[in-house]
């Protein structure tokens, strides 16, 4: 991708400014993904008083990568292999 398609922005997370450069049409959902994840460490900030901004950040960053793992492992076309497999395991035992 070449730089002249990016566009700069600035976002706010965690209490500071960062200027970035994304694709113009993903401007919306990037803004949201920074609202959410700004709001995710305030919360966290709220729930766990006395840790520095680093540690709601990464606790934040933990939160969706879990969430992410999760929502993988969950998925039905995942869920119906691991089914179809378990059933060829039984037989195989039977």
């Amino acid at each position: 991708m070449a730089d002249e398609e990016l566009i700069p922005i600035n976002v706010w997370l965690a209490g500071r400014s960062y200027r970035i450069r994304i694709v113009p049409q993903e401007e919306e959902a990037v803004r949201k993904a920074i609202k959410q994840a700004d709001n995710k460490i305030t919360e966290l900030r709220n729930t766990y008083a006395g840790r520095d901004d680093q540690d709601f950040i990464a606790m934040c960053l933990l939160s969706y990568a879990a969430d992410g793992a999760i929502s993988t492992f969950n998925h039905p076309l995942l869920q119906k292999e691991l089914t179809e497999m378990a059933k060829k395991i039984d037989e195989a035992l039977d």
